[in-house]
């Protein structure tokens, strides 16, 4: 059974299955909540050690050997490190070097009409940002955080498939190609190519759905 990763966003609510998830299943709810609680915030030790620890499941070549370098960066990483390298990609002074808000990506031309339609569509499905949360919901762990409750909540493929086809997939790519090609990264450049090699993946199961 893969280990579950709590949710940091606060934009999904959390949702205890009342039957098991088949494997299959959990690692894809799992791997959602990883790339959202990397990109949420810099890794602290407990998880830098778990993901430093764990090994490699079967399956999916490139998302293995992409799995394999965020081990390692995780082995490797001087975690205050990894917090500068987080604050001076993702948050800087002024504009920040990358942007980690998925309308930026998906509709650079009308960001804002992106973002009210997935307003509109969480509404839909009942998910609301709490008051707390800074981060407007096309932040891209917030997006990533609902697709992980859709696969908990057991909802239909179909759904998971609109969800992920309107807002995660035209943005995913982009945003990992612009992490990788920042001078600043490092750590984050492990982080995306894994988040990448998982979006791809998640991309051609859809496309064999009926």
């Amino acid at each position: 059974m893969m280990e579950t990763l709590s949710s940091e966003t606060g934009l999904a609510p959390q949702f205890s299955p009342h039957a098991a998830l088949p494997p299959e299943e959990q690692a894809r709810a799992y791997h959602y909540a990883l790339v959202s609680r990397l990109f949420f915030a810099p890794p602290d030790r407990s998880l830098a050690e778990h993901l430093g620890a764990a090994e490699t499941a079967a399956g999916n070549a490139a998302l293995g050997r992409a799995r394999q370098l965020l081990r390692q960066a995780c082995q490797a990483a001087d975690l205050e490190g990894v917090r500068s390298e987080y604050e001076e990609l993702f948050i800087g002074t002024g504009k920040s070097p990358v942007a980690l808000y998925t309308s930026y990506y998906a509709a650079s031309r009308s960001p804002d009409r992106h973002l009210l339609s997935l307003r509109q569509r969480l509404v839909e499905l009942g998910v609301a940002r709490p008051d707390e949360v800074v981060e407007t919901e096309d932040h891209i762990s917030g997006v990533c955080d609902v697709m992980r409750w859709l696969i908990e909540s057991r909802q239909e493929i179909g759904e998971q498939r609109e969800f992920f086809e309107r807002f995660l997939a035209p943005a995913g790519g982009p945003l990992c190609d612009a992490i990788v090609g920042a001078p600043a990264s490092n750590f984050y450049r492990a982080v995306a190519g894994f988040a990448a090699a998982f979006f791809r993946v998640e991309q051609a199961a859809f496309g064999m759905e009926p």
